[in-house]
């Protein structure tokens, strides 16, 4: 009898559905009897009432049992010692590879001499199986070729644990101290976060608001075209501008058209002639774009679908749970073999021949962290999302198939042939040397937009013929009065495509460290975009002055790679931690004697109606209220509400107020409310 060992009641109950069915029993020939264990996540943890680091002996952690899981681990004992074999079947990254060190170290397989482990060869094996899906044949390969504990990496995954520790849990004293609000917190990773943010917001407060026009004129031949006025005497209006902000260069256009000279140019175009200068015709060929790693996943999802980094997370670990795709937490572009000519097979038969790939399509990541020894996300079988079974126990919702649609698109369009685009570009030009710019498109061979974007294939199937020198009449004028767009703010999407960009974090660490950030009220979202708030930014101004190579975007990127080389064996785990903790310990010490404090109350022009002072608004792990400045002597307080200037409640009049969800999202409601139930998502449907 066999003990195998999993994280969570769902994989285990695709484990048993796999383990009993009849192909695995088949091709297993009875020979072996397994029972599934799920451990409900992590066992061990650091306890968090303390730093529980031995700092005396190189940063020693002290695990305990995680008290509610204490009747757990008596299971797990009692049931490891009634199996002949145990099987360690955790998930593949570094946490599932802590949580089967753990399990093994509480059945006494591990000889632990920090900072090094030693597996203990006891009266019963200890196996450890990885596969990249959760299904029959992955899992019959895994059992037949069982491997040991990847020892480097539980040293990275303690390693950066003692590392987010250690930075948490003696920074956040120094905010209480500082901010005297002893509910903050900061962290080696969700800092750097925050800082992005922050830096962001100050950079678009700097940039200059420039007004330009553009000028558009509608032609008449044998088609109806529209062009932009793109110069003149051979000279451009476009101008282009290159700032430098803190994540890299911001590039933005305008135009050298001013409200001055528009009444000018446009009586010159008025009273002109044009013709056809110059048609350019180009067929172009469009590649299906890579299959999703995690951050590509996030990334798409929050576009495609409207979900945050965390639903993704949880709706992919479902379907992966249930053996509907592979392993989620991948940054690695690889498929395998069999996946791509399945694939092909699926694409001859759907779509015919012509839209399957001679040779199999592969891709090559340009992150130097990649571990290319995983796959990138596919399903494991070749069905749309409407034939999605639910399994027993977990319901497969729409929101599951919503995802699982853009995987499986993603994964097959990979193997199919490229799309043929003709691209046509026509100049129009006028008797006074004014040039206009006008383009369309023409799909010529949709290929594997067939499955991704039937939408544009339908909307660029027009041929457009014109011929050089061919008369064209201007049948009307168009001047819009345009302004510079400042480097825009971060989304769901953007913040992890910039993270990764920088190395700061690992696609696991996306979806908690953009929750948190905006659990602990440092940064709030204007309809899908993130600002900081009066208490976040000044934070992040204190954190990254007083500690500016911790939190450096290029040295939060370097112990990265740093905590990468220990699970690939080519660092010591300890000589990491001097390398963060040595010059912070430093720093910190200096910080902490010193008198500075750090404001995060905003003052206002609200008087207390009991004693005449003024009000001041304050911060809470609760979120904002109104106090009074002459507390204590006068303890007034109220709930805060941002009162939108100029904006009434189209229902009833009252005032429109700002209101988070529970999710941290921004609104404009009635204050008015619950008599009032009027709400929206953005101020531009509130109207003055």
């Amino acid at each position: 009898m066999s003990l195998i060992i999993v994280e969570s009641p769902t994989k285990a109950r695709t484990f048993n559905r796999i383990l009993k069915g009849p192909s695995f029993a088949k091709a297993s020939e009875g020979k072996q009897d397994y029972y599934v264990f799920a451990t409900m996540g992590h066992i061990r943890d650091l306890p968090g009432k303390e730093m529980a680091i031995g700092f005396e002996n190189e940063f020693e952690p002290k695990y305990e049992i995680i008290e509610r899981k204490a009747k757990t681990v008596q299971q797990l004992i009692e049931l490891a010692s009634k199996h002949n074999e145990i099987i360690l079947a955790t998930d593949m990254d570094r946490e599932g590879e802590s949580i089967s060190f753990h399990v093994a170290h509480l059945l006494g397989f591990i000889r632990d001499k920090w900072p090094d482990f030693e597996i203990e060869s006891g009266s019963r094996p200890l196996k450890r199986i990885v596969f990249h899906e959760i299904t029959a044949s992955a899992l019959e390969e895994a059992l037949a070729h069982p491997s040991e504990l990847r020892i480097d990496l539980v040293k990275a995954q303690q390693a950066r644990r003692i590392l987010d520790r250690i930075v948490g849990y003696e920074l956040s004293p120094l905010l209480w101290k500082k901010t005297g609000k002893n509910w903050l917190s900061a962290g080696r990773v969700q800092t750097v976060a925050l800082r992005l943010i922050v830096e962001r917001e100050k950079e678009r407060r700097a940039f200059k608001l420039e007004k330009y026009f553009q000028i558009y004129g509608l032609f008449k031949s044998t088609e109806e075209l529209k062009g932009k006025l793109i110069s003149k005497d051979d000279k451009s209006f476009e101008i282009s501008n290159t700032i430098s902000l803190y994540a890299g260069d911001y590039t933005y256009t305008k135009t050298s058209i001013t409200d001055e000279i528009v009444p000018s140019i446009m009586k010159d175009l008025e009273g002109d002639t044009y013709s056809v200068s110059k048609t350019e015709e180009e067929v172009i060929k469009r590649y299906p774009p890579p299959p999703y790693t995690t951050s590509l996943l996030q990334q798409d999802a929050f576009y495609k679908c409207g979900f945050s980094s965390k639903m993704v997370m949880r709706l992919a670990q479902d379907l992966y749970e249930q053996g509907i795709i592979t392993y989620h937490r991948t940054d690695s572009f690889n498929l395998s073999t069999q996946f791509v000519f399945r694939a092909k097979d699926y694409i001859v038969e759907k779509y015919g021949k012509d839209y399957a790939l001679e040779k199999p399509r592969g891709y090559r990541t340009k992150s130097r962290l990649a571990q290319e020894a995983h796959e990138a996300i596919r399903p494991t079988k070749l069905v749309d999302e409407s034939s999605l079974n639910t399994a027993k126990g977990k319901k497969i919702t729409v929101n599951h198939k919503k995802l699982y649609k853009i995987i499986f698109e993603r994964a097959v369009a990979t193997q199919m042939k490229e799309a043929e685009i003709k691209v046509v570009k026509i100049y129009v030009k006028s008797g006074k040397n004014y040039l206009f710019e006008t383009s369309s498109q023409q799909v010529m061979f949709d290929g594997f937009l067939k499955l991704t974007h039937k939408d544009f294939v339908t909307q660029n199937n027009r041929s457009i013929d014109i011929k050089e020198g061919a008369p064209i009449t201007l049948t009307s004028l168009e001047s819009k009065e345009q302004e510079t767009s400042p480097p825009p703010r971060y989304n769901e999407a953007s913040l992890i495509h910039i993270m990764e960009e920088k190395g700061i974090g690992r696609p696991s660490t996306y979806a908690p460290i953009i929750s948190l950030i905006q659990d602990k009220g440092y940064v709030e979202k204007d309809y899908r975009y993130f600002t900081p708030t009066k208490l976040g930014e000044p934070i992040s101004d204190y954190l990254s002055s007083s500690f500016p190579i911790l939190f450096d975007l290029s040295f939060t990127s370097h112990m990265e790679e740093a905590l990468d080389e220990i699970a690939e064996g080519k660092k010591q785990l300890t000589s990491v931690l001097h390398e963060v903790y040595d010059p912070f310990k430093k720093q910190l010490d200096i910080k902490t004697n010193d008198g500075t404090l750090v404001t995060i109350d905003e003052e206002t022009s609200e008087k207390c109606p009991k004693c005449g002072k003024s009000l001041t608004i304050r911060f809470s792990k609760f979120g904002k209220f109104y106090a009074c400045t002459g507390y204590p002597a006068c303890k007034f307080t109220k709930s805060f509400l941002h009162v939108v200037p100029g904006k009434k409640c189209p229902k009833c009049q009252g005032d429109i107020v700002v209101k988070y969800s529970k999710n941290k999202k921004r609104f404009y409601g009635c204050s008015n409310y619950p008599k009032c139930d009027f709400s929206s998502w953005t101020i531009k449907d509130v109207k003055a």
